[in-house]
């Protein structure tokens, strides 16, 4: 009998391996587009700090296109402010421009005194998405997973500290940084666990600042997969880890993490990573969301979601964030050229 599934079931059997009807189209980054803003008038500097604005906005890209997910929150700063760091939401401008660390709480690892709120719930903008996550929960959760994102251990630390400081500080002081690593490790596991009580489907680990573009393979598998196997290990099912660049040479090292699924963007070379992990591992990708999704015309968009089903992704996931500004005959071309090429048995 044929499978008629709905986007949220598709997707969860995914993650559990069963048998379903298409190769979903979903993501664990940000895809909200201008689309959804123009939809309700609202500027891009409203909708990281207003919880219904927010949930409203994850809810439109399924609303306009049939996008199979709900995502919050939108940019990289969630973690980092519950931290100590401050952040700019660019409350004036009138383009895309998404938050960013406006300062941080130190510059050097060892100058870095560490302050983990007792209560993560309460912090900074935590209680927002947790608000957000709860309005799609009641308001789309019958219909599409509803998923968040935190940065990996790493990458979290380079929003807490001067970025070329920590490069360096992870080749000569291996050891601070491990330490400051299993103690974001600790908090990255304790926000999960609060965001998945709040509603959560599914959660990815975005430690794209570890990649072998910034860090060598040696230093990935000493520094960054000890704190990146204590999160797996101790979070719930389903989640993803997430890295960019070139990473077929840690591809392996990322499986050993213990991920249910791994998202690679373009750089990686899905059909190497297939032959290195075999058919049962997830791989979600590997859609350039910028260069082709956003700047490409609709007939490269439906060619570049034939490759990646042919290079043997599960999910055609953009291997990054969705550029706001992505055209919407683009957007249809993604979902119609998923349904085209991707229906399965």
């Amino acid at each position: 009998m044929a499978l008629n599934l709905n986007s949220r079931e598709r997707v969860l059997r995914l993650f559990r391996r069963e048998k379903i009807d298409y190769i979903p189209v979903f993501s664990g980054m940000g895809n909200i587009t201008v689309h959804g803003l123009g939809k309700y008038g609202w500027k891009f500097a409203e909708i990281h700090t207003n919880a219904r604005k927010m949930a409203s906005m994850a809810a439109s890209t399924y609303e306009l296109f049939g996008f199979e997910c709900a995502v919050v929150p939108f940019d990289l700063a969630v973690e980092a402010q519950a931290l100590g760091s401050k952040a700019n939401y660019y409350p004036h401008a009138t383009e895309i421009l998404y938050p960013t660390i406006s300062e941080h709480p130190a510059e050097k690892v060892e100058d870095l005194n560490l302050q983990v709120p007792s209560d993560l719930s309460k912090a900074a903008r935590i209680p927002l998405v947790c608000e957000a996550l709860r309005l799609l929960k009641k308001e789309v959760g019958d219909k599409i997973v509803i998923g968040s994102h935190v940065l990996g251990p790493y990458t979290l630390a380079g929003q807490l500290l001067d970025l070329s400081r920590l490069a360096k500080a992870a080749f000569k002081k291996a050891d601070l940084v491990g330490a400051l690593l299993d103690k974001l490790a600790n908090a990255l596991i304790e926000i999960i666990r609060i965001y998945r009580e709040a509603g959560a489907d599914y959660i990815t680990v975005r430690e794209m600042g570890a990649g072998p573009d910034i860090l060598s393979p040696r230093i990935f598998q000493f520094l960054i997969m000890p704190p990146l196997k204590r999160i797996f290990g101790a979070i719930d099912s389903p989640n993803v880890l997430h890295i960019c660049g070139d990473t077929n040479d840690i591809i392996e090292q990322m499986a050993a993490c213990g991920a249910d699924a791994l998202s690679v963007e373009k750089k990686n070379n899905v059909a190497e990573t297939r032959r290195k992990l075999g058919p049962d591992a997830l791989i979600f990708g590997e859609l350039d969301a910028y260069n082709v999704l956003c700047l490409g015309k609709p007939d490269q968009v439906e060619k570049a979601v034939k490759e990646a089903i042919d290079a043997g992704v599960n999910a055609i996931w953009p291997g990054c964030d969705i550029w706001p500004a992505v055209p919407k005959e683009n957007m249809e071309m993604l979902m119609s050229a998923a349904r085209k090429y991707g229906k399965l048995g």
